[in-house]
């Protein structure tokens, strides 16, 4: 227990310090605020046009599945900072200081979580202005934000380990594209799953995008009348097959993610 205690207690003071650099780094807290807003407005206004969901608004069905897509590719920010850390020799000093080995990681990830909640809350005030609205009650819907946050929380775990076995920025950045980009959009975060072609659509049933996204959606209450019950038992239960894909991501990549980062502390 004392090292779990330890562990949290450095990883919040290695958080501060991640959040304190907002201040020094503008850029990052620019980079947060703004492209939420680009994709609320780019989709509601240039698809939302073209794109026809029966008995419902195209614009409240959009906005699970920006949120679902902005979270996921804002974990990545766990990969770059670690990367950009270590390219820059801060990992480095950490190393020298008597804290626990875990504290960097999990301070790292924790900061990002902050980070995924200032892009929900603006992502939520610009669907507000295009349109969307919250039909099922202020808890729901904060079940559904917490959940969105859970598991983008586990993908950052993910992304601390790419991090801390390709310290490189930009590698970083071109792995987490070529990852996340067909993850978010292989599933019904834009149009609704069945009307992708067979095989995607059976991988859009069971991507836990997708399931992530329809329990958003289901909290919001932004299922428009008369959709089509869903045919795969991800998708029936979409909250518990998130949970156990966030818990199983949690249990594999915490772990290694915290062994990576030891075992490069003792080489060095």
């Amino acid at each position: 227990m004392s090292r779990i205690a330890a562990a949290l207690g450095d990883g919040a003071v290695i958080a501060k310090r991640n959040l304190i650099k907002i201040k020094r780094v503008p850029d990052i807290l620019i980079f947060v605020l703004i492209s939420p807003i680009m994709f609320v407005l780019l989709f509601a206004y240039v698809f939302g046009g073209s794109i026809d969901i029966p008995g419902g608004s195209y614009r409240e069905f959009l906005i699970a599945g920006i949120f679902a897509q902005t979270v996921v590719f804002g974990a990545t920010f766990t990969g770059v900072g670690l990367a950009d850390d270590m390219q820059k020799g801060i990992i480095n000093r950490f190393r020298s200081l008597p804290m626990s080995r875990a504290a960097v990681v999990v301070g790292r990830t924790a900061s990002d979580v902050v980070y995924n909640v200032l892009s929900l809350i603006i992502m939520a005030l610009s669907g507000l202005v295009v349109g969307w609205r919250i039909h099922n009650g202020f808890a729901s819907a904060l079940a559904a934000f917490g959940l969105l946050l859970l598991f983008a929380y586990a993908i950052s775990w993910i992304m601390a380990f790419v991090g801390l076995i390709v310290p490189s920025v930009e590698v970083i950045n071109n792995a987490g594209f070529m990852v996340i980009f067909p993850l978010t959009f292989v599933a019904n975060t834009f149009v609704p799953s069945q009307n992708l072609p067979t095989p995607l659509r059976v991988f859009a049933e069971w991507n836990p995008v997708s399931a992530v996204t329809q329990a958003a959606r289901e909290g919001f209450g932004n299922l428009p009348v008369g959709t089509p019950e869903p045919t795969g038992w991800a998708l029936e239960s979409p909250v518990l097959y998130t949970l156990i894909w966030t818990l199983v991501i949690i249990a594999i990549f915490a772990p290694l993610s915290v062994r990576r980062y030891r075992t490069m502390a003792h080489r060095r």
